[in-house]
């Protein structure tokens, strides 16, 4: 078990006049726990979840400014996971009894062992197993997912991460949503205009480490011949071998462009007044990477 509570460790379950006061569903008892970090100050962003013994959520959320949380739910066995971007992660098991107060105390997360980056040196993305996606909003309701299936990119690993630099060129003609008729028309002149912006390029020489595995990659955008500057918020998964042995290290990463930055403002409204397209589009990136050469 990673994290620890203060004081017992076994669950301090008890009847208090002011639960017992508060009405509460048959059948039903409260759960609550305070989280802090090692030098006793809340992890306010920290979230929790609350499953059954089969592991099937049952309550989950945020905490509140103190750390806390308090829930109820019906009397039985749970497990309780609490998770905070920079922390390792805090698992139990808790028994709620009816109309009773099951009370974790205070629950005390150590800060997360940084995950192993990659060795300094050339790298490149490996297609196969990666995805440039993106989300559109379609009439104000659906979701169009769609993707770009032909790009490249080399990734120059600096001794200190924060010196490191990258380069991505997509094809936009391989732009895919699997509808050629709507495809067309994102090749066309209202929106990429492939046949004079062939491609989308990315610069980067800027890495900030947010803490734990979490990064910001801030670079220069340039699509549909303008150029402006955008950050991705990556979350960086690790280094592992492939099938034959070989070294590969993984990142996912996303981003929100608004189409009237880069000129893509084409549009058409519904008789009541509803966008086609929303002015938003989200980018998502699962990359793997793998030594140049």
């Amino acid at each position: 078990m990673v994290g620890s509570w203060l004081g017992k460790r076994s669950n301090r379950t008890q009847r208090v006049d002011r639960v017992a006061a508060v009405p509460m569903p048959a059948g039903a008892g409260v759960l609550t726990c305070r989280v802090l970090d090692p030098v006793n100050q809340p992890v306010s962003h920290a979230e929790f979840v609350v499953m059954d013994t089969a592991g099937r959520k049952v309550v989950g959320g945020g905490l509140d400014p103190f750390g806390s949380f308090t829930v109820t739910v019906p009397a039985g066995e749970y497990r309780l996971a609490v998770s905070a971007e920079g922390y390792a992660p805090f698992r139990t098991k808790v028994t709620v009894e009816e109309n009773e107060l099951a009370s974790l105390g205070e629950v005390t997360l150590h800060v997360a062992r940084p995950t192993a980056l990659p060795r300094p040196g050339d790298w490149e993305i490996e297609p196969t197993h990666s995805t440039i996606g993106f989300t559109a909003r379609h009439i104000g309701l659906a979701k169009v997912r769609g993707r770009f299936n032909t790009f490249a990119g080399a990734i120059r690993l600096a001794e200190r991460a924060e010196q490191s630099a990258m380069h991505v060129v997509i094809d936009a003609s391989s732009i895919d949503t699997n509808v050629k008729m709507r495809d067309d028309h994102l090749r066309s002149a209202d929106f990429l205009d492939v046949d004079r912006f062939p491609t989308l390029e990315f610069y980067s020489d800027r890495f900030w480490h947010r803490g734990g595995n979490r990064w910001a990659v801030t670079g220069a955008l340039s699509l549909h011949g303008v150029t402006r500057t955008v950050t991705l918020d990556t979350e960086y998964l690790g280094v592992g071998n492939g099938m034959e042995g070989e070294v590969r290290a993984a990142c996912r990463a996303s981003t929100e462009l608004r189409r009237d930055d880069f000129t893509v403002s084409w549009q058409t409204m519904l008789a009541r007044g509803i966008a086609v397209v929303g002015p938003s589009i989200t980018v998502d990136l699962d990359v793997q990477i793998v030594p140049k050469g």
